[in-house]
């Protein structure tokens, strides 16, 4: 079983360049990569949620056979929130991080 999401994030190979105008265009490439992965994650992020919405109404309405799957969708999106969320402060923690360093 996976977890939605991590599969997106857990690709992302990031390559800072140290110096030097020559290692900017990979520079460049990854940060389209990066973005690519992260708007990846969110879709899928979304499909999990909406999944789970899905089975809880089908749940509330009585026509769901197996209860045990709203409760499988709903630990996925709710592990799926948390790891966005986690992802979100990370980046948040990084930027400011940067923006508190001296040129």
């Amino acid at each position: 079983m996976s977890i939605p999401g991590i599969d997106a994030i857990g690709a992302i190979t990031p390559a800072l360049p140290l110096s030097g105008t020559a290692a900017a265009a990979p520079a460049a490439a990854s940060g389209s990569d990066f973005a690519a992965a992260l708007g990846r994650g969110l879709e899928n992020l979304q499909q999990v949620q909406s999944k789970a919405d899905d089975l809880a109404v089908q749940a509330a309405t009585g026509t769901l056979a197996d209860p045990a799957q709203y409760m499988i969708a709903s630990t996925e999106a709710s592990l799926a929130t948390q790891l966005t969320v986690a992802v979100r402060n990370k980046a948040l923690e990084a930027f400011n991080e940067i923006m508190r360093m001296q040129a």
